[in-house]
């Protein structure tokens, strides 16, 4: 471990990805920077030696002086601003910041910002290939695949960020050309004291904004602020100006704008109402953002949606598999159920895991009203238990494998099984990802 020198003055904290970027963004400015992270062998800490041996870094626990003499902080997502040696530095006048604050302050190019509890890496990636398909030179990244600092410098004329509540607690204004919160319930309440904190982080998006794209059917959607925004709104059956929306009739579910027909929700590929609301975020964004109609009708009628997010895995003996291992919290888990519930037939959930302090009384309703059984899983299996009450037959399971077995033998034709834990991964498994492959190939093997 080296020892920091208190005459640097930008001191990064937490390596990881987007420590990394940061290390690499600000050196390439000529600023001279510090590393700290918290544990003794941090993801990247193999590259920053390799290229940049000369940044001090200190690892292990942070002491109350660690970050004395620093008048910057760029603390990485993973790390709470409420970390006591942090919050000392704030209250020495040290300012706090993050990597899309850092990326903000530089975009050369319109920045379309999407955050929420659930959807968001499917709005995201969606509305990436809508940009793609109309000719744009977009670059997608942030809270996915590549951090914000790594997409400049590319010649963009359009940057499409994932920003989660962790990324704005240290954004000042993203300043966007379109921004939203897609929806909000409960989630990482490990890390907030309460839901309006984390609330209010996801606010933040909205600082500077142009075009709000507020859901209509959740009311935490909508801006705080109001003043000089333009708002663009989404939901179902909400046919009206400046609002994509839903319309019925003997064709089907219409997605409209204003009050004209746009497309069918049966044309396009991705599973499930919810995926409907995400189609229709995609556009109103798309579309606060200069992007040509009848370009992202096309993209939408084709793309089939993200693995490990109601991902359709196959149909035995009449059932369907389905795979949505990023539905880490309840409420993508209840969006999961009242989405895919069959019209014959009922769903096996598989849920648990790390429920990272949630309420799961919220998935009582809908589990009742459309599972035929719950096989439960992981640490928080019993707290899931008691949230669910009598209605339904709970069945506990020792390990994903035992729970796919478990689940077949439940399971009668019309049925669809269904993973999604409404809860994180790593009690069990690596992450959600590894959780989702490992249901993949235990169903493909049935």
């Amino acid at each position: 471990m080296s020892v920091i020198v208190s005459d640097r003055r930008t001191l990064i904290v937490g390596l990881g990805r987007t420590g990394l970027s940061c290390v690499r963004y600000l050196s390439e400015q000529g600023r001279s920077v510090a590393v700290a992270d918290s544990r003794t062998n941090p993801p990247g800490l193999k590259e920053l030696h390799e290229n940049w041996p000369e940044v001090p870094v200190h690892l292990g626990e942070f002491g109350p002086s660690l970050f004395a003499g620093f008048s910057e902080l760029i603390v990485s997502p993973g790390i709470s601003v409420a970390e006591p040696a942090i919050a000392a530095a704030a209250q020495q006048g040290a300012l706090i910041r993050g990597d899309i604050d850092l990326f903000a302050e530089v975009a050369d190019a319109p920045v379309v910002a999407i955050t929420g509890s659930n959807g968001k890496t499917t709005v995201t990636t969606l509305l990436g290939e809508m940009a793609k398909a109309a000719g744009r030179n977009v670059q997608v990244g942030g809270n996915i695949g590549t951090p914000a600092l790594d997409l400049l410098g590319k010649g963009a004329d359009l940057y499409i960020l994932e920003v989660s509540s962790f990324q704005l607690e240290t954004t000042d204004a993203l300043n966007a050309v379109a921004a939203t919160v897609l929806n909000v319930s409960d989630d990482h309440m490990d890390r907030y004291p309460d839901k309006m904190a984390y609330f209010q982080a996801k606010q933040r998006v909205y600082r500077g904004c142009k075009n709000a794209v507020v859901n209509l059917d959740d009311a935490l959607s909508t801006p705080m602020a109001r003043d000089n925004v333009r708002f663009l709104c989404f939901g179902f059956n909400r046919v009206n100006p400046d609002t994509f929306s839903t319309r019925d009739d003997n064709q089907g579910t219409w997605i409209t704008f204003g009050f004209d027909n746009l497309l069918l929700a049966s044309e396009f590929k991705l599973m499930g109402r919810h995926n409907v609301s995400n189609v229709m975020a995609a556009l109103a964004l798309g579309h606060a953002a200069g992007l040509p109609m009848p370009v992202m009708l096309d993209v939408a009628r084709e793309f089939c949606g993200l693995p490990h997010r109601c991902e359709f895995i196959r149909n035995l003996d009449g059932v369907d598999y389905i795979n949505d291992s990023k539905g880490t919290n309840v409420g993508a888990t209840v969006a999961a159920i009242e989405s895919l519930a069959p019209d014959h037939g009922k769903v096996i959930l598989i849920a648990g895991g790390d429920g990272k302090g949630a309420d799961f009384a919220p998935l009582a309703g809908p589990v009742s009203e459309c599972c035929r059984a719950v096989v439960l899983i992981g640490r928080d299996a019993g707290a899931i238990s008691s949230a669910l009450g009598q209605d339904v037959e709970k069945i506990q399971a020792d390990s994903i494998a035992q729970a796919v077995t478990i689940a077949r033998e439940v399971a009668s034709a019309g049925d669809r099984v269904l993973l999604s834990p409404a809860c994180a991964s790593f009690d069990m498994f690596k992450d959600y990802n590894d959780r989702g492959e490992q249901f993949r190939a235990l169903v493909e093997a049935l």
